[in-house]
Parts: structure tokens; sequence; C-alpha cells
């Protein structure tokens, strides 16, 4: 029988003195380490890409957290389901921008900062934005509710709430957005 020359790397990985061979410890991490880099990299990307889904369908929720889902966040609702292009400006709850009582809205609802909450033209209200209404506006996340209305000189138009945040409501400005909701 003739014998094959052996190499260093192979007297280095397998022992001649073990009945069953033995890999070198280095060997196995030079095997396993890119390995695990590519599942942590799958898996960092799937993450990213269940960020990226979240933030375009409107869901603030990141990897890890749970969804708190308030009843009020839920757009469902009987009755057609209405589309309209409409313009949008903002508005806060400062005393300079409305009366002696700047958190209480038209219908005695109580403004809060931090609250989805818009106004809307009187056209509007006999569309089927009633008080209560559940609406959603395209380009912003989540639902907003009708708590307030406007004066009957304006028409086709929402006034988004902002709280006290008056920087943010100049920066709005008026755009013209597309609004959806539920008419009974």
């Amino acid at each position: 029988m003739v014998q094959q020359p052996v190499s260093e790397y192979h007297l280095a990985v397998f022992s001649s003195q073990d009945t069953e061979p033995t890999m070198d410890f280095r060997l196995i991490a030079r095997l396993l380490v890119p390995l695990l880099i590519v599942i942590l990299l799958q898996g960092c990307a799937g993450r990213d890409a269940a960020l990226r889904e979240d933030a375009l369908s409107g869901k603030s929720v990141h990897a890890g957290q749970q969804a708190d889902v308030d009843f009020d966040e839920r757009f469902s609702g009987e009755g057609e389901l209405r589309t309209r292009r409409v313009t949008a400006t903002a508005y806060n709850s400062l005393p300079r921008q409305t009366d002696s009582r700047p958190n209480e809205a038209a219908w005695g609802d109580t403004l809060e900062p931090g609250m989805k909450a818009i106004a809307v033209s009187s056209d509007l209200l006999a569309m089927g934005l009633t008080r209560n209404t559940r609406v959603r506006i395209k380009g912003l996340p989540g639902t907003y509710r009708v708590l307030d209305r406007m004066p009957s000189r304006w028409s086709n138009k929402i006034d988004i709430y902002m709280g006290t945040d008056r920087r943010k409501a100049l920066e709005w400005g008026r755009q013209n957005v597309e609004i959806s909701w539920y008419a009974d």
C-alpha cells in the first residue's frame, strides 16, 4: 500500500493520535463566523424592511414594540367610504387664535395637545363629516376625529389641530390633501 504524503495543515486539523479525526477550533471559527454574519445581516435587513413598511402604512410601531391600538385609532366603519380633496390648514389652542376658552371646541369637546382632531367646514358637515367621525388624511399617520367646526365662510376645508405648537402649524401652512371617512 502506497502511503500518500500528509501536509502540515492536515496534521494540524486531524490528530493522528486519535481514532476519530478532530477539527481545529480555528477552522470551526472560520466556517461559522461568515455564516453568523450572513444570518445577522439578513435579520437586520428584514427588520429594516418591516420598519419601512410600517412608516409607509402610517404606523409608528418599532421592532420589538407591541402596537397599542386605541379604539379611536382604528379606521373602520359602517356605511359608504368617501374620499375627497380638501384644503387643509392648521390651528392651535392659543388665546390669540380663538376666544377666551382656547381648549374648548365648538361642540364642547376639550382639546388637548397630542390629540388628533380636526375642524371641518359646514359643507363637509352636510356630507357626513359629523362630530366624532374618524378621518384619514393622506400623507399623515393615524386617524383624526372631527371634534370642531369652522365658521360658515369656509367651504371644502379642514383645520388640523396641532396643540400649542404654533411653529408646527405655520410650517404646515395651507395644503391640498385627500381625506377619507365612512358616511352613514
